[in-house]
């Protein structure tokens, strides 16, 4: 045998020639992706900066590209002299082939979802959509939406067939011991290559890298899109509890006299008030109805003139108690019902998608129950949509009314004002739940999730005419919710508890944008934050404070005068200084906290960045120079840990 001829035509460099093009496909879609969101980056992204943003993706690329391929390079390596036949090596090339192909699918498809999200899918998104059964349409949909993808992909693929370098060596000219020898010191030299790029580096301190290392190289939360890619996102969670219980404080002691989650109403408010106030509670979270859309709140967008998409909330919201700064905890739907019910926000992954979803917990619901509210959640999809259902019933809610029951129901049309792809449209649904909560048992608490306003972003039949495109595909469904909120408003003034209630308004979390300020890293946690207390008891205008969807527990139990001990991570915004207000919430493994006029991003270990929070566009980073900073990092640290650790330890009740 020839060992000149063997090394230019061994299976090692037909491993590493291939590997290369494999790099190719991941930089191709990344290039994709930027492009596709390029309206998240296009203010702050300098050459320089995507140049260390692309370096980083090589590093997480490399574990992707060498955990999904390791399969094809055993086969490839195997020291044995007969598998190198056109049969065998065909079977390699198809395994390669396959295998890249599918990461970039799965790429090019989390190009589309991550504009709804700014995080790369993990293995959550298995859980998070297990009850659903019309993803094939909203698949279907944004395929044709995205055509061009097929296109790409069909380009891709033929290269990597016509491209693909297979090992030219023919066995039966070969001394088998030769061959053996040679293949096995080729593979015994590739694998601590093998083995560094998967742990991410060579050094010892390096651990297996992880999504959280990518802050390694952004300078914002979204630019983790850029650098990460989807096959390592899944790769990395399958399995894995993330939840990791920091020791900023050495005591309970110390920790508890910076934050605690546990709520014990002062003995002046429970001897003040003989006897609670027994008021009617309406939570209504709107999907996706991000500040951005609400006229009230942009009073400074586009010169004054700016009117936004909801002329019945910027009305209701004259008469209501609204906060300028307020925030939503999450970015996903399955975020938005344990922070606006249980006061848990969403750290790391969705709480009722982690290990710790069995954990026992408390609501808004279960604490007025044990006061004797009646309580129920509407919810216009099917039973099992999205977890709601589940997390309504862990949280005591006596019952729950979704799609089948509004069917059920001989004084709704049933499933013609089914929209075809989510459940009941906002308009009919938001009347029958004003049916039901007129048939309940005085006092009540009820909460409502609304559906329409969500991909694929389309308005029932008859207003099609109605509400046409505008800048935005959401615009349209947003006018439309805000005219079934209207509706429902309408209906409910002439029902005789409603004078009685307290309803609060929120958003499950954000959607598409088209103003700059809210396409940055806290912009894209702008939610409202609404109390309409018809009665006017409950306070009217809007407060220059900060706001979140945690808060809006605490606050409603602190006005009925709740007096007993209750867990939430928020706070009572009626009895809180403006000062003292603050908002938190997670993006890419930075933590965003809000409080004295600036936010802070801290990755867990260390402060990112510190800006003003009237600098809009996150432009200004003043790190190390604002004499706040310290408290903020201690007060954060002290709320990360208490979340961990009683999240690891069951301990999410007072």
């Amino acid at each position: 045998m020839n060992m000149k001829r063997f090394r230019l035509l061994s299976p090692l460099v037909a491993v590493l020639c291939n590997l290369l093009m494999a790099y190719v496909v991941y930089f191709i879609a990344r290039v994709v992706f930027l492009i596709e969101n390029y309206g998240l980056y296009a203010d702050t992204l300098t050459t320089s900066h995507l140049m260390e943003l692309l370096r980083g993706g090589l590093v997480f690329d490399t574990t992707a590209i060498l955990y999904t391929n390791a399969l094809w390079v055993v086969m490839i390596l195997l020291p044995v002299s007969r598998k190198e036949n056109p049969l065998y090596q065909n079977i390699c090339k198809w395994v390669f082939v396959v295998i890249n192909t599918v990461a970039l699918i799965v790429n090019l498809c989390d190009t589309v979802y991550f504009q709804y999200t700014l995080r790369r899918t993990t293995t959550t998104v298995f859980n998070e959509f297990s009850n659903e059964n019309n993803l094939s349409g909203i698949f279907g949909q944004e395929a044709v939406s995205h055509w061009y993808f097929f296109v790409l992909t069909a380009v891709i693929v033929y290269a990597m067939v016509k491209l693909y370098v297979k090992p030219r060596l023919d066995y039966h000219t070969l001394n088998w011991k030769t061959y053996a020898v040679a293949t096995l010191l080729e593979l015994l030299a590739f694998v601590p290559f093998c083995i560094a790029g998967m742990r991410g580096g060579w050094t010892r301190d390096v651990r297996p890298i992880t999504i959280s290392n990518v802050n390694n190289y952004c300078d914002r939360p979204t630019e983790a899109g850029i650098v990460l890619n989807t096959p390592f996102s899944l790769i990395r969670t399958i399995g894995k509890n993330l939840f990791e219980v920091p020791d900023y404080f050495k005591s309970e002691q110390e920790m508890e006299a910076v934050f605690t989650p546990v709520h014990r109403p002062e003995a002046s408010d429970s001897t003040s008030q003989t006897s609670p106030k027994r008021k009617n509670v309406v939570v209504i979270i709107i999907e996706s109805f991000g500040r951005e859309y609400i006229g009230a709140y942009n009073h400074h967008l586009e010169g004054g003139k700016y009117k936004g998409y909801t002329p019945f909330a910027d009305s209701l919201i004259q008469h209501s108690l609204t906060y300028r700064y307020s925030y939503c905890n999450g970015r996903k739907s399955i975020d938005g019902m344990p922070s606006i019910l249980s006061s848990i926000p969403m750290f790391v992954e969705p709480f009722f998608l982690s290990p710790y979803s069995n954990n026992a917990i408390s609501g808004i619901a279960d604490c007025l129950r044990g006061e004797g509210y009646s309580t129920a959640f509407f919810h216009g999809a099917e039973r099992g949509s999205m977890g709601f259902m589940a997390f309504a019933r862990a949280t005591k809610f006596e019952n729950y009314y979704g799609r089948e029951d509004f069917v059920a129901d001989k004084r709704t049309r049933g499933d013609q004002d089914f929209d075809g792809w989510w459940g009941i449209s906002d308009e009919p649904f938001l009347q029958y739940m004003n049916l039901k909560l007129s048939e309940m048992k005085q006092p009540f608490m009820a909460a409502v999730f609304t559906l329409s306003s969500h991909h694929p972003f389309r308005v029932p039949d008859p207003y099609k005419d109605v509400y046409l495109e505008e800048e935005l595909p959401i615009h349209k469904v947003i006018r439309y919710t805000d005219h079934a909120l209207q509706r429902f408003f309408d209906s409910a003034r002439k029902e005789p508890w409603f004078n009685n209630t307290i309803f609060a308004i929120t958003s499950d979390h954000t959607n598409m944008s088209n103003h700059d300020e809210y396409k940055t890293d806290l912009g894209g946690f702008c939610s409202p934050v609404i109390f309409y207390d018809p009665s006017g008891e409950m306070g009217v205008g809007m407060q220059d404070a900060i706001a979140q969807q945690i808060d809006i527990m605490p606050t409603i139990l602190g006005y009925l005068g709740y007096n007993k001990p209750y867990f939430g991570f928020g706070i009572d915004l009626l009895k809180t200084p403006a000062e003292d207000t603050w908002a938190v919430n997670y993006l890419n493994g930075v933590y965003q906290y809000v409080k004295y006029g600036y936010v802070l991003q801290f990755d867990g270990m260390k402060a990112k960045a510190l800006y003003r929070l009237d600098d809009r566009l996150m432009k200004q980073n003043l790190l190390g120079k604002v004499k706040e900073q310290q408290q903020m990092e201690t007060e954060l640290k002290a709320i990360i840990q208490q979340y961990m650790e009683r999240m690891t330890q069951n301990r999410l009740t007072p």
